[in-house]
């Protein structure tokens, strides 16, 4: 209940922040937020295009939002285990790179699933060994591996799988790829996502996992006090391995959702920026599995509708993204709000 009090304090504080700004730039604080919303598909727009509506902004709300409820529960499930997996990024892009190049030989949704989970999860699974095995911590090894996967897949789009006019990898096969892209019902074109339900399913089940069951239970004591469980009587090193390697699974399937999902190709020479946003946003969500749904419903609206907001009130972008900075730094000082709180 503490922490989900901090987290409406650190929303009502940041939007408040964000009004102060678009006032003193002479724009209708209230507007804007409703174009965030309008922008999401969660409110109505003035004008439409053909074949779009309401709902159609929704279901590619949807989309948009599914990697990132992967990505943060990623962060969360490693964050209660006490690692602090700052490698999501490179899990994301590993995976997605896998599941696209082996959908070449088997265009199969079930496959790039599979084949996403096991390339998360290796890459997870090694940065566990590396801490446990060689006392190498996580936040090194993750970076680390970050900067390797990036160049070795941007060597690999560019020598082997490159689009020659956008300078992206090929697109992945429509049979494929977690999003149906134009799906036509009743004279509109939606963007359905697949993997949407997968992912509160997984949610569910990652809160089920954390309450109710004794690896959960020696999860969270492990991650309070690797010294004190040792002593309890239970096995740190393999937990703490069983537990990256869940985190770098469901990096994975934040990969996949997004490259081949939300996005049909990878852009080479870059990680994506969201695997450094589900941090903030795990944060938010008090790295639990359900209130990261909340917390990636909550920064999706911002980062999705901010198209739409810099349109209609010609203001720059960056106004939604420093919005959400203002989200994600007061939610990262919890402790301090806390501490102020008690007082």
């Amino acid at each position: 209940m503490k922490k989900f009090t901090l987290s409406c304090l650190a929303i009502i504080i940041s939007l408040i922040a964000g009004a102060l700004i678009l006032w003193l730039m002479g724009k209708d604080p209230v507007a804007a937020y409703m174009n965030l919303l309008q922008g999401s598909g969660l409110m109505q727009k003035v004008k439409y295009a053909g074949r779009q509506n309401m709902f159609t902004d929704f279901m590619s709300f949807i989309d948009a939002m599914t990697p990132m409820i992967f990505a943060s529960l990623s962060v969360a499930i490693a964050l209660r285990g006490g690692f602090f997996n700052i490698g999501v990024s490179g899990q994301m892009m590993i995976a997605g790179f896998t599941a696209h190049m082996l959908s070449l030989v088997v265009p199969s949704r079930i496959l790039v699933i599979v084949v996403g989970v096991i390339a998360g999860a290796l890459v997870g699974a090694l940065i566990g060994w590396m801490r446990y095995r060689f006392n190498v911590n996580e936040v090194v090894s993750s970076i680390m591996l970050n900067s390797t996967i990036m160049y070795l897949v941007t060597f690999c789009i560019n020598t082997f799988y490159v689009n020659p006019v956008s300078r992206q990898s090929k697109s992945i096969i429509e049979s494929a790829r977690l999003t149906i892209s134009g799906f036509r019902w009743e004279n509109l074109k939606l963007d359905i996502a697949l993997a949407f339900p997968l992912a509160i399913i997984t949610a569910m089940f990652l809160q089920w996992l954390i309450e109710r069951t004794t690896y959960g239970y020696e999860m969270k004591a492990v991650g309070l006090s690797p010294k004190a469980a040792y002593y309890a009587g239970m096995k740190v090193n393999r937990i703490s391995l069983i537990t990256m390697t869940i985190s770098g699974a469901l990096a994975g399937l934040a990969g996949v959702s997004y490259f081949c999902g939300y996005y049909a190709s990878i852009q080479p020479g870059t990680t994506p920026s969201m695997g450094f946003d589900a941090i903030a946003v795990s944060l938010l969500g008090g790295n639990n599995p359900i209130g990261c749904i909340f917390a990636s419903f909550l920064i999706t609206i911002i980062s999705k509708g901010s198209v739409y907001m810099s349109s209609r009130q010609n203001i720059e972008p960056e106004i939604a993204s420093l919005i959400t900075a203002f989200i994600l730094t007061f939610a990262a000082c919890s402790a301090f709000l806390s501490r102020k709180g008690r007082k």
